[in-house]
């Protein structure tokens, strides 16, 4: 039998179990978030606002390319995490095999289709004509590096599914220490190296995420466990690969919709100016911090719940979501404390500008007050796809975004009294209703009826 890696998830502990596992992948976001907060700080603090909003602006066009494939990354997660549990090798290998032939190509026709569109898709968003340059230039650069970005979460997520949160993260340290170091190198210059602007924030960025791509990848190959590829006896199934895509496909379209839901709300909020778009860039960075212990404690059960559902161990996904709830709702709490008390201090890290400052402070004041039911929110759907019932979270995310924050966002927005502030009220109304939602499926029990596997080698799923 082959060699495996991670650990086993149905034994033990919850509570240790979802610390162990979420602390790595905590401080994993922590450093992936890095990755543009860094760019961000950087073309805030000495290109100017004009600069911070083109990097902000092109931030929900690179999401809507990389919610593409997240998906069957996913997917990959929850079937290897039941796999897992059922302690059926031969399944998870050909898993993976398939998630990497099925993200190999969709890395190269979503760069290709990126780099064609990136102008007139900015434009579209309404970006101001002082920032427009700046962002397509920024834009262009950073597709390159989709490829490396596809491959990293690909590997990233199988480890996750196998109970091993702890590898990809050190190999993300040592990317995100290299793209602190390389920014300032590139966007001011240093002896052979000329000085790119906004240009080299983004060289830099997607150098280091080709980084952190290889490191994980050369660990695959240099250790002979049951996940190293194997492309020589590689053989594509076409029933696995549809089962990726079915299971998938929901969590894909789910992610997308968040994503072009940013896009048509950064749309709303250019109307308003660059120091609307700067404010929205700065806060949007802190939110990702903010949610990072949600999502974290979110990740972690999905790979619980995989793995007792894999291993018939029902009674266990009970205790998951009891204390990933209170987990989430602990962390976040002091994390709103923070942001209502000292929003202006906390957004100075990014800009110095009154005016961002002042728009800034009062969305934090405004959104900050749905940080905890977002929390509540991530861990029940992280239930959810680890049951691989992702199509109700799929509905939930069209709901909230396209049916109350964006229509809410234009009416709001319109009282001169409110402005921009009736964008934030938005936000915060409608990520509490998707609380809701989530919660209220959960407690339904429906998600019970999904099964994805067997013990053996096929694939079932009940209809």
């Amino acid at each position: 039998m082959a060699k495996t890696i991670g650990k086993d998830l149905t034994e033990g502990s919850v509570v240790k179990h979802l610390i162990a596992f979420s602390s790595p992948l905590l401080l994993g976001n922590v450093f992936q978030a890095l990755y543009n907060t860094v760019d961000s700080i950087w073309v805030g603090q000495f290109l100017g606002p004009e600069a911070l909003g083109a990097v902000s602006v092109s931030f929900p066009i690179t999401f809507v390319l990389i919610s593409m494939v997240m998906g069957i990354t996913m997917a990959t997660s929850v079937l290897v995490s039941q796999y897992a549990g059922a302690k059926d090798t031969g399944m998870i290998s050909k898993t993976i095999n398939n998630s990497f032939f099925l993200l190999g190509i969709a890395a190269v026709v979503f760069t290709a289709l990126g780099l064609v569109s990136s102008r007139k898709v900015l434009m579209l968003l309404n970006t101001p004509e002082e920032i427009l340059g700046h962002a397509v230039e920024y834009l262009n650069i950073y597709l390159l590096g989709l490829v490396f970005t596809f491959g990293y979460n690909v590997i990233s997520s199988v480890l996750n599914g196998l109970g091993d949160s702890r590898t990809p993260v050190k190999f993300l340290i040592i990317a995100t220490i290299t793209n602190i170091i390389l920014d300032p190198l590139f966007i001011f210059g240093f002896g052979f190296i000329p000085k790119m602007g906004i240009a080299g924030a983004a060289l830099a960025t997607i150098l280091s995420q080709a980084l952190s791509f290889l490191l994980v990848f050369r660990f695959l190959i240099k250790n002979d466990h049951l996940i190293k590829p194997d492309f020589k006896n590689f053989k594509f199934d076409r029933q696995l690969a549809w089962k990726l895509i079915k299971i998938g496909l929901p969590a894909g379209i789910q992610q997308i919709v968040v994503s072009m839901g940013l896009t048509m709300m950064t749309g709303i909020i250019n109307l308003f100016g660059s120091n609307a778009v700067a404010a929205f860039g700065a806060t949007s960075r802190l939110d990702q911090f903010a949610h990072m212990p949600a999502m974290s404690l979110g990740l972690a059960t999905s790979a619980l719940t995989g793995q007792n559902l894999g291993a018939q161990k029902h009674e266990r996904v009970k205790e998951v979501f009891k204390w990933g709830n209170i987990l989430a709702t602990s962390i976040t709490a002091v994390i709103v404390v923070a942001v209502m008390a000292f929003p202006r201090a906390i957004l100075r890290t990014f800009t110095s500008a009154p005016h961002v400052l002042e728009i800034g402070s009062r969305y934090l004041r405004i959104v900050g007050i749905s940080y905890i039911p977002f929390s509540l929110m991530f861990v029940t759907n992280g239930i959810l796809r680890g049951a691989g019932d992702t199509l109700p979270t799929m509905v939930f995310s069209i709901v909230s975004l396209w049916l109350i924050r964006i229509p809410l966002a234009r009416y709001l927005s319109s009282f001169k009294t409110l402005g921009s502030d009736g964008i934030w009220a938005a936000i915060a109304i409608s990520s509490i209703i998707s609380m809701v939602m989530s919660i209220s499926y959960y407690l339904s029990g429906k998600w019970k009826n999904k099964k994805l596997i067997t013990k053996g080698d096929r694939l079932e799923e009940a209809q």
